[in-house]
């Protein structure tokens, strides 16, 4: 069985590709740094409109000022602090005020290898930002994005292939380890998508589902969250080795605006073990294509966030 879901026919997609993307909007959740930032700036080139979600206004701001001057569409921006359910629904609120469509939600925020640490609804903190927050999010802003018949992108990671969802304790209670921890989240990212876009094609909703991962890319990813050993071998192994921001943000901008993007499918580069190069269908393993656990994965989160999404 091929390691690949889909074959969209391409094998080394470029963001010249994009067509003029004026009056088409996208919110991109950590697009004040990093592959947000560079994402957010790609579609800004092709004109179109942008809106910023990150928990830091100061940070949101300076993003802005560099994404304006790139397009003549808007840049905007939204406080939002996944690891809080009050905060992800404020968020939600104000977007659906403000806006009546989105072209994207691209799913981008993320931390990873953090110290145990539990969020104020008494999640596992990378548990509860790269995939519960996100989770919740789309589902309030799920409307907007079928008003527009447009995309729901989610960021996954390589980390996927190393990741368990460890239901008998999900919030690694016991045991805590960051890696497994940051492994087992970013394979619920990647459950969701593929989920997600099961539950689309069941319902015949016009909206996309696809996924993507930015290989190794150099980033405040690899500074903020590991600490002690990790800290410093990421120090070394991003000069030597890591791809720039704006070569791990292409998957994301193929999946959230490219004309070549197919529902259900899952982008990334495709050389040195997919960490760079050229971006194409990426590699799912066999844990992210099980269906029963995604199925579950799916009730799990829906109880925990306190919401359903198709009612």
């Amino acid at each position: 069985m091929s390691k690949k879901i889909k074959n969209s026919g391409f094998r080394d997609w470029k963001p010249e590709q994009l067509s003029d993307l004026t009056g088409k909007l996208y919110l991109i959740t950590g697009g004040n740094s990093g592959i947000g930032l560079e994402a957010a700036k790609m579609l800004a080139k092709k004109n179109a409109d942008i809106v910023i979600a990150c928990r830091n206004p100061q940070k949101a701001q300076a993003a802005i000022e560099a994404i304006k001057p790139l397009g003549s569409g808007t840049v905007e921006s939204v406080a939002l602090d996944l690891s809080k359910l009050s905060s992800v629904k404020s968020a939600a609120i104000e977007i659906k005020q403000r806006y009546k469509k989105l072209d994207a939600l691209i799913n981008n925020a993320g931390i990873m290898q953090t110290p145990e640490t539990r969020t104020e609804d008494g999640f596992e903190l990378q548990l509860a930002t790269n995939h519960l927050g996100h989770f919740l999010f789309s589902s309030q802003l799920f409307d907007l994005v079928e008003n527009a018949n447009g995309r729901i992108v989610t960021v996954s990671s390589i980390g996927h292939k190393f990741g368990a969802i460890n239901f008998d304790d999900l919030m690694y209670e016991k045991n805590y380890s960051p890696s497994n921890a940051y492994a087992q989240s970013k394979l619920a990212n990647l459950l969701f998508a593929l989920e997600l876009d099961r539950r689309l094609e069941s319902r015949g909703s016009s909206v996309k589902s696809i996924a993507c991962h930015p290989g190794y890319s150099a980033t405040a990813l690899q500074s903020t969250g590991p600490k002690g050993f990790l800290n410093v071998l990421y120090k070394f192994t991003n000069r030597l080795m890591a791809q720039p921001p704006s070569s791990g943000a292409i998957p994301t901008v193929l999946a959230a605006a490219g004309t070549e993007a197919l529902a259900g499918a899952y982008y990334g580069p495709q050389s040195m073990s997919e960490t760079r190069g050229r971006v194409s269908d990426a590699e799912v393993r066999p844990q992210a294509r099980d269906e029963q656990v995604a199925k579950r994965l799916w009730e799990e989160s829906e109880k925990l966030v306190g919401k359903q999404w198709f009612v």
